[in-house]
């Protein structure tokens, strides 16, 4: 049985090297499954369980892809989007509460919540396994595993995931809010790379992620030149200016559209350079990527169910 098994997963750090490397592996067995023809097989997996989702800012991949990974694999899904305003929380009930309440109802909890720390909290209450669907501008640790399945996918050759040792990993845009980024680094630095923040100071990655990974031997550099960065970089990991996370619109503003990647810069960048996103996009990335090669998101999306098929399997005990 997989050591995840009735585990939470509140940070991408609660994951060892191997650990990761277990969930992506077993996403990767999932989709070939998948691609034989093996849904009746893989869909006794979690049969008769339960998941509830709970999500209290919007969401569409994340949400989507979980309840889509748990029919996958034969189970069922009860669910709470906009929490905010349409659960109890809108009549003040707590996240323990909350947590206390759902145990009873689920055999799993993913949660989305605008605080950080909030998954942790749930998880301290509730009495079945707690995954993090993002918490405020903390973590993103899904989205993390996700990201790492579709590094290695898109240099597969053979079939065979690649390597992620030696790669270099540029990440562009907000990197002060950007959980997602904050998640990636820190699963990157179990592996030798070198990672290029590329942001406005305003939008920095947060001095505390710089130090762990540097202090688990990645390679930093931060500068602001976006074309210089892609230059020498294997994945070009872009992100929105997240309008949410801040003060005031005229603050936004400053920002918007700060960073733009275009059919042009990948021109520029170097050859083989694969493009993702978290999504969603806003202006960021132009549609003349769209139908590049080096377009990676929509895979990217893609990935998120089979590595959540295998997440859900491994924390319930069905692999």
């Amino acid at each position: 049985m997989s050591t995840l098994f009735n585990r939470d997963i509140i940070s991408i750090g609660d994951l060892s090297k191997d650990e990761i490397q277990a969930v992506l592996g077993q996403a990767a067995e999932f989709e070939q499954q998948l691609a034989r023809g093996e849904r009746a097989t893989v869909g006794q997996t979690l049969l008769n369980r339960v998941l509830a989702t709970v999500f209290y800012e919007p969401s569409t991949r994340t949400r989507l892809s979980f309840e889509s990974a748990m029919n996958r694999l034969g189970g069922r899904v009860v669910s709470v989007a906009e929490a905010k305003t349409s659960s109890s929380a809108a009549k003040g009930e707590t996240i323990y509460d909350s947590g206390r309440m759902l145990e009873s109802y689920a055999d799993v909890i993913v949660q989305r919540h605008p605080a950080t720390g909030s998954a942790r909290a749930l998880a301290d209450a509730a009495g079945v396994p707690v995954i993090n669907a993002g918490d405020g501008t903390g973590e993103h640790p899904t989205q993390a595993l996700l990201d790492l399945y579709t590094i290695q996918r898109e240099g597969a050759e053979g079939g065979a995931l690649r390597s992620l040792d030696g790669l270099h990993v540029a990440m562009v845009g907000d990197l002060k809010n950007g959980r997602t980024v904050h998640s990636l680094s820190k699963a990157l630095s179990h592996w030798n790379v070198t990672l290029s923040y590329v942001a406005p100071p305003e939008l920095a990655m947060p001095q505390d992620v710089v130090s762990f990974v540097q202090s688990r031997g990645a390679t930093v550099h931060q500068t602001t030149d976006v074309t210089a960065a892609l230059k020498t970089a294997d994945i070009a990991y872009i992100t929105r200016i997240q309008q949410e996370r801040f003060p005031s619109v005229e603050e936004y503003l400053k920002l918007k559209g700060v960073y733009v990647i275009s059919a042009d810069v990948v021109a520029r960048a170097k050859p083989g350079i694969a493009i993702m996103h978290p999504l969603p996009r806003v202006d960021e990335i132009t549609t003349d990527v769209d139908t590049l090669p080096n377009a990676a998101y929509f895979r990217q999306a893609r990935n998120g169910v089979f590595v959540r098929m295998a997440l859900l399997a491994m924390v319930l005990g069905a692999v």
